[in-house]
């Protein structure tokens, strides 16, 4: 368990990037670097204005360009990169549509299955417990730019369940979330906003 002092503070805020070219295609997008549409960047601009009048003690970025963007146009041009944002890694998978793996894996979610060449879920755990542990520690508002897939399994290592009970939390892009506490229990206060 994590919860000591300053948890009960924390709130964990989570943008995810706006709109690529894959994410509306649903192409798996890991380490490429797929620049945001136009309505991407309209999108980003507008949870600006959503986050506008809100501080935060901390600002973080996955590394990939599409992330730092969104956190740019939503005017937080000096979010801090930290690596462990970084969307699941697909491997093999990169690029390719959950139906495209179906046809030679049937059934095969990213939550279930192995991707090969990529990381497992116990891989993208260990990353993001570290988010969470630096959140907590810190206390405060924190807010992070990030993926899809990731920052799924970020909700569900923030409620402490397993990564694949990210399965559960759809995200769209370009949305507004936030995970904080209910008396010592760590919640979704908001989803997919």
């Amino acid at each position: 368990m994590w919860h000591h002092g300053r948890v009960a503070q924390a709130e964990l805020w989570i943008v995810r990037h706006g709109e690529t070219e894959w994410s509306r295609s649903g192409q798996h997008t890991s380490t490429s670097e797929i620049p945001l549409t136009s309505a991407g960047e309209e999108a980003a601009r507008l949870v600006g204005e959503r986050l506008a009048g809100t501080t935060f003690d901390l600002v973080l970025t996955s590394p990939r360009d599409r992330a730092r963007r969104t956190a740019e146009l939503a005017g937080f041009p000096d979010a801090e990169v930290d690596d462990d944002l970084a969307e699941w890694a697909y491997g093999e998978y990169e690029g390719i549509t959950t139906a495209q793996i179906r046809e030679q894996v049937p059934g095969w979610t990213v939550w279930t299955h192995p991707t090969p060449g990529g990381e497992t879920a116990d891989d993208v755990g260990r990353r993001l417990d570290r988010v969470v542990a630096r959140v907590r520690d810190r206390g405060g508002r924190a807010l992070v730019f990030g993926h899809g897939h990731a920052s799924r399994a970020l909700a569900a290592r923030w409620v402490e369940q397993p990564v694949d009970e990210g399965r559960f939390f759809r995200l769209d892009t370009a949305t507004v979330s936030v995970l904080g506490y209910e008396h010592e229990f760590p919640v979704v206060a908001r989803w997919n906003g």
